[in-house]
């Protein structure tokens, strides 16, 4: 957390806290929701100025309740989730090494793979409690070129190739036991 969000949190320790106004989409874009896109379930506005994006990855964490937040000075902003609290992208170096990065830029070494019923691919990484991330849907390709799959009975089967030192089953999810299995709440503001 930034310092100065620090020292107003020590200034100003009773102000309150909002929901509904920032959504992390599946994609791994903040977005900012007025009134009308709140009312009408809309993704709201991605949020492009660099300086704000890397405020908001900087001073994102998680409450006690496994509500995510953006301490914005003294004001906690709680977050909508599109889907997990981290997005990562899945990329090839010129030494055909593996790397996965999440929203913020930051490293996410996987320690277990996910399916979901739509073929969502999600990770989770080594951190206690486990950091769980979905793949943003622009990497599928280079996944699979990067696993072994099977289809039985409609539901995807087989292991990824972790830089050819770890071989990863792929484990079946459903997404609506994402949260729970996980430790997060996807929208704080249905419990405001």
């Amino acid at each position: 957390m930034d310092e100065i969000v620090k020292q107003s949190l020590v200034k100003w320790p009773n102000v309150p806290s909002c929901t509904g106004w920032l959504l992390l989409d599946r994609r791994g874009n903040w977005r900012m929701r007025d009134e009308a896109a709140q009312a009408s379930g809309a993704a709201g506005v991605a949020i492009r100025h660099e300086a704000l994006l890397g405020f908001i990855n900087r001073n994102y964490e998680v409450d006690e309740r496994g509500q995510w937040f953006f301490q914005n000075g003294p004001q906690r902003v709680y977050v909508e989730l599109g889907y997990t609290p981290w997005v990562v992208r899945l990329s090839v170096d010129v030494d055909s090494a593996l790397a996965l990065h999440d929203q913020g830029g930051g490293g996410f070494e996987p320690a277990a793979v996910f399916v979901d019923e739509d073929g969502g691919i999600l990770f989770a990484d080594r951190a206690q409690p486990a950091r769980i991330a979905v793949l943003h849907d622009h990497d599928l390709e280079i996944f699979s070129d990067h696993a072994t799959l099977a289809d039985h009975d409609g539901s995807l089967s087989g292991e990824f190739h972790w830089n050819a030192q770890l071989a990863l089953p792929l484990q079946g999810i459903r997404r609506d036991d994402v949260a729970a299995r996980f430790g997060f709440v996807a929208s704080p503001a249905a419990l405001a």
